[in-house]
């Protein structure tokens, strides 16, 4: 009996290892980019991977592993804010969707990671998720929604104002590259 048991979690242990962590470095780069620390973001990873790993017997082998990690760091995020800042991750309301929005310009190449990324941080942590899951990691609208446990039609909004202000902060930087039309100005 000892040597199945033993059997069953060797293959547990690979199955997870092949399927979890592959996503390890994704999860992490989301907690720092939401938590703004390194060391917060090392401690929220770990403990994303250690529920992962205490919960896996219940995940559904075939299914999308890497949105599963991620619904759970979006509630390891929630904890951490709640328990250090008594503040909550996401807002219970939202507006609709802003409809309209003028179509993004192309981004040279020699604007800097770090310019866009200072600009990701300084934008409410509720749309920077979304931002990040849509924008970022590339998750759907419906498997972003699943992840945050807020319905599609707030991930749309969320989007749409979190891209709107990404565009207001990064007017200055895409001005001193000549971009022209930016923020609803007229071509340069």
């Amino acid at each position: 009996m000892a040597r199945a048991s033993r059997s069953a979690e060797n293959t547990a242990a690979r199955r997870f290892e092949a399927e979890a962590m592959p996503h390890l470095q994704d999860i992490y780069r989301a907690a720092a980019r939401i938590l703004g620390q390194r060391e917060r973001a090392e401690d929220v990873a770990q403990e994303v991977f250690l529920r992962a790993w205490k919960s896996f017997d219940r995940f559904e082998e075939g299914t999308n592993c890497r949105a599963w990690l991620f619904k759970i760091l979006f509630h390891c995020v929630s904890h951490e804010r709640r328990r250090w800042f008594r503040f909550p991750l996401l807002k219970e309301t939202e507006e609709f969707v802003e409809a309209n929005l003028p179509a993004p310009e192309p981004i040279p190449d020699d604007i800097s990671d770090a310019q866009i990324l200072q600009a990701l941080d300084a934008i409410p942590v509720e749309f920077r998720a979304v931002v990040l899951l849509v924008d970022v990691e590339e998750f759907a609208y419906k498997e972003a929604a699943g992840i945050l446990a807020i319905p599609v039609g707030t991930v749309m909004s969320r989007l749409s104002r979190g891209r709107k202000l990404l565009r207001e902060r990064l007017t200055d930087v895409a001005r001193s590259y000549g971009i022209g039309n930016v923020a609803g100005g007229s071509p340069a």
